[in-house]
């Protein structure tokens, strides 16, 4: 597995890492159980990366995460968590105040049976809180005070991103990055390698359709947001499948998974292609793609150590893009 330093966190952590959404709710069903040999497959297969939520399961994937570390002390140095706060209230300016910060964290740190949260994200605020110096006074104080290590920020837009970027102590920015999602590539990913922020990418198979595995006739759970948010019901449309009109979507894919085995054959599957062009990308991070099995968390890890795709992939895939989905995402992320 690949490891690249995770921004002004200064830590080592692997290229391919493990989103828990799908652990605590939003995915269909997933037992405790089962979440649980997740993470030891993740960890097993040298992932040192986990990426939660306090809202995710109204806590129940940070508290998964915490047993496994109560289970398994020998993975509780290695492996980087972040979480993200933010998403308990309306979401107002004032509501992000130091008041709830220091309440959320702490819950956090219940959740998780931590003394000290490695790096807490703001969970995709309101854009006006970027531009609020009280905000990122308050994430500074929660440092000072020892509740967290460091903190960073997911996001919905690129615009976003770069006021959040300018931000001095800021470590992270979380944004979704794939092949159907290019437009962080040109002002997103060379600001933060500028400013020494690490990118944590997000949705990386576009709610699965990089996988290749959908049709038009792909029948969803309904307590999975694949199924509810296609037009953005719930939260931001974006979070969904990318944002991208899901016909068009399942038709790109197979346009993606003929480009993977045009260039690689049966060496990578598409999903294992998504990823590893994600974390090849200058300024890139880590990538966290979810697993709802043992068998998915080892292939996403598998990715962390694959070839160099090369320039004839990297047009490929602006084509895909392009043809398909520029003039309809581009604006509006």
């Amino acid at each position: 597995m690949e490891h690249k330093t995770l921004g002004r966190t200064r830590r080592l952590v692997s290229v391919i890492g493990l989103g828990t959404w799908q652990l605590g709710s939003d995915w269909g069903d997933v037992s405790e159980d089962d979440a649980l040999a997740v993470l030891a497959a993740s960890a097993e297969a040298g992932v040192t990366f986990f990426d939660t939520a306090d809202v995710y399961g109204d806590g129940r994937s940070e508290q998964i995460i915490g047993r496994f570390f109560a289970e398994n002390p020998q993975y509780k140095d290695k492996i980087t968590v972040a979480t993200k706060m933010g998403r308990r209230v309306p979401q107002t300016v004032d509501a992000y105040n130091l008041a709830n910060f220091r309440a959320w964290a702490r819950r956090s740190l219940t959740n998780l049976g931590v003394d000290r949260l490695d790096l807490v994200q703001l969970h995709c605020p309101p854009s006006q809180v970027y531009l609020s110096d009280e905000v990122f006074d308050a994430l500074d104080t929660l440092v000072s005070e020892g509740l967290i290590a460091n903190y960073g920020v997911s996001v919905e837009k690129c615009d976003e991103a770069l006021a959040a970027i300018a931000r001095p102590n800021l470590s992270t920015v979380q944004i979704i990055l794939n092949p159907f999602r290019l437009k962080p590539l040109e002002p997103v990913l060379p600001a933060a390698s500028a400013n020494n922020v690490g990118v944590i990418a997000r949705v990386p198979l576009a709610s699965g359709l990089l996988s290749g595995r959908y049709s038009a006739n792909t029948q969803f759970a309904e307590n999975d947001h694949r199924n509810y948010n296609r037009q953005g019901a719930a939260f931001d449309q974006g979070e969904t499948f990318s944002g991208v009109d899901y016909e068009q979507g399942v038709a790109a894919a197979r346009q993606f998974s003929r480009l993977v085995s045009d260039g690689f054959g049966d060496s990578l599957t598409s999903a294992q292609a998504s990823l590893a062009w994600i974390w090849q990308q200058p300024g890139v991070s880590t990538v966290i793609p979810g697993a709802r099995n043992v068998a998915q968390a080892y292939a996403n890890a598998a990715a962390g150590s694959a070839p160099t795709l090369g320039a004839g992939f990297n047009y490929g895939v602006r084509e895909i893009y392009y043809q398909n989905f520029r003039k309809a995402i581009h604006p509006k992320w």
